[in-house]
């Protein structure tokens, strides 16, 4: 099993153009991680739309892994931290760049705290360090309604993973736990690197051996009529009661490290390119966005 996972992680490493211009081409490999509802291609589509491809094609050489659709930030953690070690063994670098989306960034980091001599960067897209009040809210629905809300979102998550080609435990519950504010604190608790000690303030741009800690987000929420994740984020954004958020993240709840903009005219989907690259007319392009972020890691060192 363990050959087989690494010779997929092998066939999904983007090999530069012969033409690339060495733009994105960093001294480590970038390994993606995806968040909630999370999955390398679904039907032909990517998690991260055009992303992947948008950086190999100047240089970069890019890992994406997989992880349960839903569960806790420490089971998921441990699935990213299997998938690198996998990489690391199969390219021979001594580190790797990691770039996680939504929940995604709490893998990233739990990674970095476990095996910090192998982490180059941690970047957090979109990622909620201090948790979301979406979770809040549906972590405290009634008994009777949370057990059916798990019910079918761990149903809905095997079929995920079954259209995706993946086996994962899943866990509705685990993961609201995990993206509550109480959940994330407790996580930031035990993984501080990074973490603002202010409400909405930057963290360090340095932890263990160097390692350097970015971030992004955004604070628009229906930026596309035609993309029907926008509908979703509508609803949720209800949850922050009127302040800035992506509709799944709140502005201040998105920073970690160096922040390096949390107000893209983005929402939670935007900032993966997703859906199949619907977003605001004239927004930022997130294939432009990831390649000047591993330009900045490339003039780093890294």
């Amino acid at each position: 099993m363990k050959k087989l996972l690494a010779i997929a992680l092998t066939l999904m490493a983007g090999l530069a153009h012969a033409s690339s211009s060495g733009y994105t081409q960093t001294k480590y490999p970038i390994v993606l991680a995806p968040g909630v509802l999370g999955f390398d291609q679904v039907l032909g589509i990517s998690y991260w739309y055009e992303i992947p491809q948008g950086l190999t094609s100047e240089g970069a050489k890019v890992y994406v892994t997989s992880a349960s659709a839903l569960n806790s930030s420490e089971v998921r953690g441990e699935q990213l931290l299997s998938q690198v070690q996998t990489i690391l063994a199969v390219t021979g670098a001594q580190k790797v760049n990691l770039i996680g989306h939504s929940h995604g960034g709490f893998s990233a980091r739990y990674v970095a705290a476990a095996i910090p001599n192998n982490v180059a960067s941690v970047t957090a897209v979109h990622s909620p360090t201090k948790g979301t009040p979406v979770a809040d809210v549906l972590a405290g629905l009634p008994v009777g309604a949370s057990s059916l809300l798990a019910s079918i979102g761990n149903a809905f998550a095997k079929v995920l993973d079954a259209v995706a080609g993946t086996s994962y435990a899943e866990s509705v519950t685990g993961a609201l736990a995990s993206l509550s504010t109480a959940g994330a604190a407790t996580f930031n608790a035990s993984y501080p690197a990074g973490v603002p000690v202010t409400a909405c303030g930057q963290g360090a741009a340095t932890g263990a051996n160097g390692m350097k800690f970015y971030s992004w987000g955004g604070t628009s929420v229906m930026t596309n009529i035609f993309d029907p994740l926008d509908y979703l984020f509508e609803a949720t954004s209800v949850a922050f009661k009127g302040a800035a958020s992506d509709g799944l993240v709140g502005q201040c709840s998105s920073h970690f490290g160096v922040v390096l903009r949390d107000n893209y005219s983005w929402n939670h989907g935007d900032a993966i390119d997703q859906l199949l690259g619907l977003r605001g007319l004239f927004s930022s392009d997130p294939v432009a966005v990831f390649q000047a972020h591993a330009n900045r890691l490339k003039l780093a060192g890294l």
